[in-house]
């Protein structure tokens, strides 16, 4: 069986980031399918490589996050563009799957399903063109309309459609009431972040490389942008200056739009309880993630973050690090339901003081935290289980058993282990 997969801004391990699309693709090459990956890069020319297995069509496209609302319109119709046009030339495509963002890339599919008569999945990972919106990137009316009748038409046009949490299913299913959607959220790679790294046991030799002896160390990684709102996190890192806890050290290891902004206004208020690190590859986060305590997961406060499904938390409960967020949604409630972390309202800063007190205070508190937070990710979210669920979306003949689980983490959902389903759909 061969396989179109489309993904705009694919990774590698060896570039760090999301690597979901790295690992769904590298588990169909491992079960006997033909992948060709189509993505951007910024880059000059085309050019095809052949990455463990997955055959990497790079596009021309240069993106960055720091792009105004025109010109990262431009790069998504570019990316149609010259994408359309790789797909159809490669031969004897049995599926098409399709994920986002932007929401754009389902022309790709709609294009191919028309002309080639090829069926696409589309996989949804945030809500578009309600994101965008809601943060403000997208104001005019007209423009909003147009979105809204695409995102139905790419919906109404998909075999089936794959959505990263419960949140968005629903959302989905009020648009194309009619369609199934499976829910197969983000994965934890237990195998790669080690259990003694969620056993409390930070390595010496990387605790001497950071710098962090005696630290309670809380870790933010990943993207600076917009969206993400590390004001938020400034705020807490200023409360817990003022208040003397001068053993917890903060650490921003990442890079976007907002950095350097975030970087003045620490540097404005003087924080020297908190670090600033580059943007990591995978190899140098499950370092950062073996010397840190706890991770902070930071998002704007908008409705729609509610169903997001952040990387970060599934690489931090993998690392077996207390999480602590500052949205509301189903990761906060997996958060307080497992109790491995806590949520802080972002507009009440003084409110983490209360909550991280008792983890500093007690280390047995702490490493049971720790603890749930890894038996979470091993038991509803671990890579291999979830891959087996999306290698049956092509391979029907896989053994993989559905059981009826009451609940999901506070949502009462039909679900295979750690999958929720619709009671119809077809997997």
């Amino acid at each position: 069986m061969k396989i179109l997969y489309i993904h705009q801004y694919f990774r590698t391990p060896s570039q760090g980031g999301p690597l979901r699309s790295y690992f769904l693709a590298k588990t169909l090459v491992n079960n006997g399918c033909e992948v060709e990956m189509v993505t951007a890069y910024n880059g000059k020319g085309y050019v095809c490589e052949n990455i463990d297995g997955i055959n990497v069509h790079y596009l021309p496209v240069y993106y960055d996050n720091g792009l105004g609302f025109f010109s990262r319109m431009l790069a998504f119709i570019k990316f149609i563009y010259k994408a359309y046009n790789v797909s159809k030339s490669i031969q004897n495509i049995n599926y098409c799957y399709i994920t986002s963002t932007p929401l754009t890339v389902g022309v790709i599919g709609l294009l191919l399903k028309k002309y080639r008569r090829m069926p696409y999945y589309f996989e949804v990972r945030d809500l578009w063109p309600e994101a965008p919106i809601q943060i403000g990137v997208i104001k005019n009316n007209i423009i909003k309309k147009l979105l809204f009748s695409l995102e139905k038409y790419i919906y109404s046009n998909a075999e089936s459609i794959i959505a990263l949490s419960p949140g968005i299913k629903d959302s989905i299913l009020k648009v194309v009431p009619e369609k199934s959607v499976i829910v197969i959220p983000n994965m934890s790679d237990c195998n790669f972040f080690n259990p003694a790294t969620g056993r409390g046991q930070k390595d010496e030799g990387l605790v001497d490389k950071y710098n962090v002896s005696g630290k309670f160390v809380i870790t933010y990684f990943g993207a600076v942008g917009r969206v993400n709102q590390l004001s938020y996190m400034l705020d807490v890192v200023r409360v817990c200056k003022e208040k003397g806890l001068n053993d917890i050290l903060f650490i921003i290891a990442g890079k976007g739009a907002e950095m350097q902004n975030i970087q003045r206004s620490a540097q404005k208020s003087a924080l020297n309880n908190l670090k600033f690190l580059e943007f990591l590859n995978r190899e140098n986060l499950k370092e950062l993630l073996n010397i840190s305590d706890a991770v902070f997961i930071s998002f704007v406060k908008i409705p729609v973050i509610k169903s997001s499904s952040p990387n970060k938390f599934f690489d931090a409960i993998a690392s077996g690090s207390l999480c602590i967020v500052n949205f509301q949604g189903w990761i906060k409630e997996l958060i307080e339901n497992n109790h491995c972390g806590f949520y802080c309202d972002p507009e009440k800063p003084e409110e983490f003081i209360k909550k991280i007190t008792p983890f500093l205070q007690n280390s047995e508190l702490l490493l049971q935290g720790r603890n749930n937070a890894r038996k979470l990710a091993e038991s509803k979210f671990s890579r291999e289980m979830l891959t087996k669920r999306f290698l049956r979306l092509f391979i029907t003949d896989t053994k993989i058993p559905m059981v009826a689980n009451p609940a999901y983490g506070g949502i009462n959902k039909l679900i295979a282990p750690d999958l929720v389903l619709q009671a119809d759909a077809s997997l």
